[in-house]
């Protein structure tokens, strides 16, 4: 569900990929824009020590954090992911300009930029809340890594040739010894990445759900189910397989046998923001080219 984005913007935070020739050209003609508007710009200090940019400040993400009331991020999916997960202590909400592929998060078009940033400023966009999923690894009892996930947290056979054997537990219940490739444990969010790859249902951002998507399992019965967002997933590596834990595809965990990964929804959340006119099923039917009209 969408709310309308009243907060007054004084200080904007400018985050955007690196090494990236779109974002270099973008990123000025944004701050520009900005301060114009008598808005403070803040740029994520990694970022600018790429691009040069004549209007704005240098800051960390914790500075961005606790000072910007709004992070406009340039580039695509994976930009937004990494920056999600950056930011989400700090509850900033976030905008995207898509500079990628399929800019499933990111819903503002380069050409459209600056009068986007306009309507950001005026009130006119409107906010949506995403989940975000809090992963552990345990070894012997005790927490070897912990991340955030926005869209996915995948156990898989690293970089073995064959399968591996887990045990998935919902809320201390045995769900299923699973062997396969791996298994995927995918928020509203990531159900149309990742996941969807591997068959896994596309879940509203409205619904309060956990796909877990089997990958390749030996057993073909052995098929996606969504679970309730309150519920906590357990995936125990069975002997004599190792693996590992991957998070939104951006940072990984090497597992071992009798590891043991925990899977919950997050205390965090995501604050997405979107523009005048967006419409979460009008997004799918662009990036997934669904329904094209009927020719005469």
């Amino acid at each position: 569900m969408t709310t309308a984005f009243r907060k007054t913007i004084k200080t904007a935070g400018l985050i955007g990929k690196y090494q990236s020739p779109e974002v270099a050209e973008s990123l000025p003609l944004l701050a520009a824009c900005l301060a114009e508007s008598g808005v403070r710009v803040l740029v994520e200090e990694t970022l600018a020590g790429q691009v040069k940019v004549s209007h704005g400040e240098t800051a960390s993400y914790e500075a961005m954090g606790r000072l910007a009331d709004v992070a406009i991020v340039l580039g695509g999916d994976g930009t937004m992911l990494y920056v999600a997960r950056r930011l989400a202590e700090f509850g900033v909400p976030l905008a995207g300009v898509n500079l990628g592929r399929l800019g499933f998060m990111t819903d503002i078009a380069r050409h459209e930029m600056l009068a986007g940033v306009r309507e950001l400023l005026a009130g006119r966009f409107t906010t949506e809340a995403r989940i975000l999923l809090d992963v552990k690894v345990w070894r012997l009892g005790v927490p070897i890594f912990d991340s955030l996930a926005l869209n996915e947290v995948v156990v898989n056979k690293g970089d073995l040739g064959r399968m591996i054997e887990m045990r998935v537990e919902v809320d201390g219940e045995f769900l299923y010894l699973l062997r396969a490739d791996g298994l995927i444990v995918g928020t509203p969010t990531g159900s149309t990445a990742y996941a969807l790859s591997a068959n896994g249902p596309i879940l509203h951002p409205g619904v309060a759900g956990i796909a877990l998507v089997p990958l390749c399992p030996h057993a073909l019965s052995n098929r996606p189910i969504t679970i309730g967002d309150g519920s906590r997933i357990e995936v125990s590596l069975l002997p004599p397989h190792d693996g590992r834990v991957h998070v939104d595809g951006q940072t990984r965990c090497d597992a071992l046998t009798g590891d043991r990964i925990s899977v919950a929804r997050a205390h965090h959340a995501v604050t997405l923001l979107h523009p005048p006119g967006y419409n979460y099923f009008a997004m799918l039917r662009e990036k997934l080219r669904w329904s094209e009209p009927p020719r005469n």
